[in-house]
């Protein structure tokens, strides 16, 4: 299947926004690799170069409001148009008890996971609501971290559950736009930010144990998916897990 929309990922330097913005060019649509750091972006847009497909590097700080804006008037310079925003980007805190988590820790956490997803929303609603055809989608990466907390992950689990609360702001917010908006819960996809789980995670019970994960192209696949349908329909929320990751039930 070729598609000749426009897409934007952040966070697609490494993780599930290198492999998402990497299934989006196979696809065909052009997309808009947004991260921190350019190097990494450039190896996702070279491994990303197959007939047809373009994209366009574009290095940003998604917790900076100019940083945000830069990016999507370059988008719509480059493209004129903007049919998909995968807000992806994010930052773990430290893995401390609550009481013990830094504030400076607390805050880039926020500023990156969950302002950044708000301004680069905000962004793509003046875009989208504009542009002929109008309207477009926004998924965000929820984590299963938007339903159930890890030992000593607040900064993380907070705003997870605050992206919830973002999604489905935005899916009202933007009806009469025709912006459909929907949400993606991902639980334990192998990248290399999840490597440290074939050591051992922390349990509630305060055990280490060796967690079940997934392969990442699921996710990628199921982002494909979500991309695929009519504005007029939208899955607006979508769990995809390790089978047998200790999430249902009690582990």
């Amino acid at each position: 299947m070729t598609s000749n929309k426009i897409a934007l990922v952040t966070g697609a330097g490494s993780g599930i926004g290198k492999h998402v913005a990497l299934a989006l060019l196979r696809e065909g649509y052009s997309v808009v690799l947004a991260g921190r750091r350019r190097e990494q972006l450039e190896q996702t847009a070279q491994l990303g170069a197959v007939a047809g497909a373009r994209s366009l590097v574009v290095p940003t700080d998604v917790s900076d409001p100019a940083s945000v804006k830069a990016l999507f008037a370059q988008t719509k310079e480059a493209f004129g148009r903007l049919d998909l925003l995968f807000n992806n980007a994010g930052v773990f805190a430290v893995s401390v008890s609550l009481e013990d988590l830094p504030y400076e820790q607390w805050k880039a956490a926020v500023d990156v996971n969950l302002s950044g997803a708000f301004l680069c929303t905000q962004e793509a609603f003046k875009l989208m609501k504009e542009q002929q055809p109008r309207g477009g989608r926004i998924i965000n990466n929820g984590s299963i971290s938007a339903h159930a907390p890890r030992p000593n992950s607040v900064a993380y689990t907070s705003t997870k559950h605050a992206i919830t609360g973002l999604t489905k702001s935005t899916s009202l917010d933007g009806r009469k736009y025709d912006i459909a908006c929907g949400q993606i819960d991902i639980g334990n996809a192998s990248t290399d930010m999840t490597e440290t789980m074939s050591k051992g995670i922390l349990q509630p019970n305060g055990a280490l144990a060796i967690e079940a994960t997934m392969d990442v192209e699921h996710v990628a696949r199921a982002v494909l998916y979500m991309a695929s349908l009519p504005l007029d329909a939208n899955v607006q929320f979508m769990t995809v897990m390790a089978t047998k990751m200790p999430f249902i039930g009690r582990g």
